[in-house]
């Protein structure tokens, strides 16, 4: 079976290896601002990364959403704290977002499976 985590993973190491290789400035800088930006900070962790949740959810990106989800279930999230924040972008967002919703819970159901 295809194991939806592995191949994110896999794929996104790859391919930030390879952006970064051609050492563009503005790159390196945009993607060291998003690495600080997710820090502790006035705001917690994982408030922060529930945040980034639901404004990826909302603007529709899908690996956006899957990198906040693995991060939220590393950083020890429940699944009713992930929903709720989900259920927020859903009401946000509108029904545009279900899809991306069902891909979400797909995703999280994967982590979880990892991990039992």
């Amino acid at each position: 079976m295809n194991d939806i985590v592995d191949d994110f993973n896999d794929y996104r190491e790859k391919m930030n290896s390879r952006i970064l290789e051609d050492n563009n400035k503005i790159i390196k800088r945009i993607f060291n601002l998003d690495t600080n930006a997710y820090m502790e900070g006035a705001l917690n962790v994982k408030t922060k990364e529930l945040l980034g949740l639901v404004a990826s959810a909302v603007l529709r990106c899908d690996d956006c959403v899957q990198y906040h989800l693995e991060t939220c279930h590393k950083e020890e999230l429940k699944k009713e704290e992930v929903v709720e924040a989900l259920s927020i972008a859903t009401l946000v967002g509108g029904t545009i977002v279900i899809p991306h919703l069902r891909r979400a819970y797909e995703f999280w159901d994967a982590l979880e499976a990892k991990t039992s």
